[in-house]
């Protein structure tokens, strides 16, 4: 009788601590430095210019290779940015990869 009380007294012990043991997590910490560094890598003003950046800092682009470098290039110029998924230049998923990268300016 006292083996049951002493195996029941420890089923109810893990139960409680599975959900606090669930929580703590030392993996979390570390990953989380890494995910804020990608945003801050490309400042406001390092912002590449559709209509006059060379091939290689197109290609450097998240999701634009080689011929989508070249298709940006060949459909210059652009009033605005969006103009590269409104001229099917690019896909929609790619432009939102790269929007926050890039800018239009043109000629006055």
């Amino acid at each position: 009788m006292r083996l049951t009380h002493i195996g029941a007294a420890a089923a109810l012990a893990l139960l409680v601590a599975a959900p606090a043991l669930a929580q703590t997590s030392t993996a979390n910490p570390q990953a989380a430095p890494a995910a804020r560094a990608a945003p801050a890598a490309t400042p406001q003003g390092a912002l590449i210019d559709i209509n006059t950046a060379p091939k290689e800092q197109l290609d450097a682009l998240p999701q634009i290779g080689s011929a989508r470098a070249d298709a940006i290039i060949k459909g210059r110029p652009y009033r605005g940015k969006n103009e590269l998924v409104d001229k099917k230049i690019i896909p929609q998923n790619a432009y939102e990869a790269i929007k926050d990268r890039i800018i239009a300016h043109h000629k006055s």
